[in-house]
């Protein structure tokens, strides 16, 4: 009797029943904060990393308009349904721009080259459409990767400006003497074989996707772009 009133009595256990309730209790409010209980103490210490979940984001900056501008093709990329498209689209008629001026859109002669006729037509437009090629990809460079950093994704599905340029390359199958045309069935046809390459991605183009920023978003419509220029060129070539 008088051991069992002895334990009774010692504080010990009561105290360390009152510490570990009061660790169970004080535990999800301190992982909630980012803080851990050190043990055998009443102190916390704050942890290195926050749990998942909790991690401050980081501020994206400002919205950069001039460069959603550019890559979503002047607005293309936000219309609900096979973007892509509508920015081939673009291409298209910036091609057919191209196309329609030839004849009137004169660079200096190369000596001993073609004054006039379909041959100096074709030179007009394989100025035109080289130079097109060159600044809508470069601003799509500039514009694509800024954009995809600014909405923290890969290939933001609004960027078009890449199928814009790539549209443009697959017209250059037009930009020789031999196959040089101004007619909407050549239009058409580039458009097509331009989606089809584009989704299909033949080597070295779905590798090219993982180029880092807005070289991968570009670089594989680029290549589907040569694919549609060769297979239009031999085409009209032929005859087709």
């Amino acid at each position: 009797m008088i051991r069992s009133a002895s334990l009774a009595a010692d504080p010990v256990p009561t105290m360390t029943a009152a510490i570990l309730t009061q660790a169970r209790t004080a535990a999800p409010v301190a992982v909630l904060a980012g803080m851990v209980p050190v043990c055998g103490s009443g102190e916390v210490i704050r942890a290195a990393n926050p749990p998942a979940g909790m991690t401050p984001t980081t501020d994206a900056g400002p919205k950069p308009r001039v460069a959603l501008a550019i890559a979503t093709g002047l607005g293309l990329g936000y219309l609900p349904k096979a973007p892509g498209t509508w920015g081939s689209l673009l291409g298209v008629v910036l091609g057919w721009g191209a196309l329609a001026s030839s004849r009137w859109w004169f660079y200096t002669p190369i000596a001993g080259g073609p004054v006039d006729g379909p041959a100096r037509w074709a030179e007009n437009f394989a100025w035109t459409e080289c130079e097109l090629v060159v600044v809508v990809s470069a601003a799509g460079l500039w514009a694509a990767d800024r954009v995809a950093k600014y909405l923290r994704k890969t290939d933001p599905q609004i960027v078009v400006v890449d199928e814009v340029a790539g549209q443009l390359i697959a017209y250059l199958g037009l930009a020789t003497p031999r196959t040089f045309a101004l007619n909407w069935k050549y239009l058409l046809a580039g458009l097509i074989l331009f989606r089809v390459f584009d989704i299909w991605k033949p080597f070295p183009a779905r590798q090219a996707e993982a180029l880092h920023g807005g070289l991968g978003i570009m670089a594989d419509d680029w290549i589907a772009g040569i694919y549609a220029a060769l297979v239009l060129g031999i085409a009209r070539y032929l005859g087709a």
